[in-house]
C-alpha cells in the first residue's frame, strides 16, 4: 500500500529544515503532498494537504490539529513534529483517535548540549574576558584565572534530551557530574554517568551549573536569590533552556557583586531591552538564542522526520515519541 505523507509547514520553514536531498528521501517513502502557500498554515490549507495522509509532518508555525482537520485524514497514523515542543499542535482529538506524536526535541537537544559544552569550556578557560583584554593590548592579564574541564564538578539541572546529551558529552572529560531531575531515579542517573542529587546540594557543590529544565510552572524562577546565594564564588551559570527558570533580578544582584559568571542564551523576556544591565556586565555573556537548531543545524530536524517516518513504516520504536502523560512535564 502506498504511504501518503503530508508536509504541512509553509515553504519558508520547509526550506529551513529540508535540503534537496531530503525531498528525494521523502519521495522514496511514498506519495508526498506539500503545502506550497506562504504564511502560517490556515486550518483550511492544512485540511487540503492532510487529506487521506498516513503521516503528517509539522514544524514551526503549524497550529493545533483539531477534530475538523483530522476528519480529513481518517488514515492518519502519526504526526512527526520537525521542531521542539508539540504543545502547539497536540489536541485531545489527536490522542482520542490513537494518532501517535513524535517530537524533534532530541535533535534540538544535541545542538543545545553542544552549545552548553562550548560555553562550559570557554568560561572555565576565561576566554570571554581574555579575548577582550587582548583586544586592548594585554596578553597574559587574567590568565591566572583559567581553569580546565578537569577535576571540576558540573551540575546539570534537567536530564531530558538536552541535559542527557550534555551528560554524555561530559563523560569524555575527567569531571564529576551531578544531576537534578525529579523524574530521574538514582539508577538512571548512574547509567547516564552522573550522580543524582537535590537542587540545593547541586548548586552548593558545582563549579559549573548548566540548566536544561523545561519551562513549566514548577520551574518558574526556580533559580532564585536563595539558590543563587548557595553557589560557589566564581561558579559559572549557563542557561540554554528558558529565561523564566532564573530570577534575573536576583542573578543581576549576584553578578554585580562579582561572585558568579553567567552565560545566557535565553532571557525573560527575550530579547532583553537594549539597555538592560545584563548586556553590559563583564561577567555576563548573552547570546541570541542560538543553542538549538540554527541555519545548517536545522537540517537535523528534516533528517529526523524522515528517519522517524522510516521507523514508523517498518514498525520500529519511534525515537521521539511523546505520550499524553508526558505533556505536563515537557517544555
Amino acid at each position: 500500500m502506498t504511504i501518503n505523507i503530508a508536509i504541512l509547514p509553509e515553504p519558508k520553514v520547509q526550506h529551513r529544515i529540508f535540503a534537496d536531498a531530503h525531498w528525494k528521501q521523502w519521495e522514496a517513502l511514498g506519495r508526498v503532498a506539500i503545502n506550497r502557500l506562504p504564511g502560517r498554515p490556515t486550518p483550511e490549507r492544512v485540511r487540503s494537504v492532510i487529506e487521506n495522509a498516513d503521516i503528517a509532518v509539522t514544524s514551526w508555525g503549524c497550529g493545533p490539529l483539531a477534530g475538523e482537520i483530522l476528519d480529513c485524514a481518517p488514515r492518519l497514523r502519526a504526526v512527526i513534529h520537525a521542531a521542539g515542543t508539540v504543545k502547539g499542535i497536540v489536541t485531545p482529538e489527536l490522542w482520542e483517535r490513537g494518532i501517535r506524536v513524535s517530537s524533534g526535541n532530541g535533535e534540538l537537544g544535541r545542538g543545545v548540549a553542544e552549545t552548553a559544552l562550548g560555553m562550559t569550556i570557554a568560561s572555565l578557560k576565561n576566554m570571554w574576558r581574555l579575548t577582550g583584554s587582548t583586544r586592548t593590548g594585554s596578553w597574559s592579564e587574567g590568565k591566572e584565572q583559567v581553569r580546565e574541564l578537569y577535576q571540576v564538578t558540573i551540575g546539570v539541572v534537567g536530564a531530558g534530551k538536552a541535559g542527557g546529551h550534555f551528560i554524555k558529552l561530559l563523560k569524555q572529560f575527567h569531571v564529576d557530574i551531578l544531576v537534578f531531575d525529579p523524574g530521574l531515579t538514582a539508577e538512571q542517573a548512574h547509567a547516564l554517568g552522573a550522580t543524582k542529587t537535590e537542587l540545593d546540594d547541586l548548586l552548593t557543590r558545582s563549579d559549573v551549573v548548566s540548566i536544561h529544565a523545561p519551562a513549566i510552572p514548577a520551574t518558574y524562577r526556580m533559580i532564585n536569590a536563595e539558590r543563587l546565594a548557595r553557589m560557589k564564588d566564581d561558579a559559572i551559570l549557563i542557561n540554554t533552556a528558558r529565561g523564566s527558570i532564573i530570577d534575573e533580578a536576583a542573578l543581576l544582584d549576584q553578578l554585580r557583586q562579582g561572585r558568579l559568571f553567567a552565560c545566557l542564551d535565553v532571557t525573560d523576556p527575550e530579547p532583553p531591552d537594549p539597555d538592560h544591565p545584563l548586556r553590559s556586565l563583564p561577567n555576563c555573556v548573552i547570546t541570541p538564542h542560538l543553542a538549538g537548531a540554527v541555519n545548517n543545524g536545522a537540517k537535523r530536524l528534516g533528517q529526523f522526520a524522515i528517519d522517524e517516518a522510516k521507523r514508523l513504516i517498518s514498525g520500529e520504536r519511534l525515537d521521539g515519541e511523546v505520550r499524553p502523560e508526558q505533556m505536563s512535564t515537557m517544555a
